[in-house]
């Protein structure tokens, strides 16, 4: 049997949706699972996903914008605001938090697949990977600003690179993209869908989200949002 990947979008912390992709997909042990980045912030579980990608063989991770936030907040460069205090406390133990976020340290910010590129955010034309801005890979607002001044069309219509390229980041309109660009970012965590695409044949699998994870929580931690 060919080896296979599944590429994961978002799971900001949606274990249980994760397990049931999974579950669906049907994986075996020659596979392998890449999520796309933001692990954390919004949903229940952020310490189980986190763990997941750690400690499973034959998984890898991006860095997402989420997981450049929590590191920059440990390293005292930005503020906890309230969805990383929440995300902080959802893990019980401080020690356990600070190592997740050593962990996230060691995330690539691309991986270039035989087969697709990989990304967080976004991806500048004309650049090769190497030579990305770190804050539109990520998707960072600095980022998109870059990509966005003068009033140009969206950064996938441009693509340019040698294979397609597989993202997440945000909720676009459309999962397929020319065959070149696949969003897969299907809003799990505010319940929508987590979503996967079986590599090398780009084949689509998700599940439902089990809850709108983060008005379950803004009312759980109301008293955090509201100081």
């Amino acid at each position: 049997m060919t080896e296979r990947t599944l590429v994961i979008g978002d799971i900001h912390g949606c274990y249980d949706e994760l397990q049931a992709l999974l579950d669906l997909v049907g994986l075996t042990a020659d596979d392998t699972i890449i999520h796309i980045g933001d692990m954390i912030d919004r949903g229940p579980k952020p310490a189980e996903v986190v763990a997941f990608f750690r400690d499973t063989p034959n998984t890898r991770t991006l860095m997402g914008n989420r997981e450049d936030k929590h590191i920059r907040t440990v390293d005292g460069m930005m503020d906890y605001n309230p969805t990383r205090e929440i995300t902080r406390l959802q893990f019980g133990d401080d020690d356990l938090y600070h190592d997740a976020v050593d962990f996230m340290r060691t995330l690539p910010i691309y991986i270039d697949l035989p087969d697709a590129l990989l990304v967080h955010g976004y991806y500048e034309p004309g650049l090769s990977p190497h030579h990305q801005d770190r804050d539109v890979l990520l998707g960072h607002p600095e980022g998109e600003e870059r990509l966005t001044d003068g009033g140009h069309d969206p950064w996938y219509v441009h693509y340019d690179y040698d294979k397609p390229v597989i993202f997440g980041h945000r909720d676009y309109p459309f999962l397929n993209f020319r065959n070149r660009a696949y969003a897969i970012d299907t809003r799990c965590v505010y319940g929508g869908r987590l979503t996967g695409l079986l590599l090398p044949d780009f084949i689509p699998y998700s599940v439902p989200a089990r809850d709108d994870h983060w008005s379950t929580l803004q009312q759980r931690y109301a008293h955090i949002l509201a100081g």
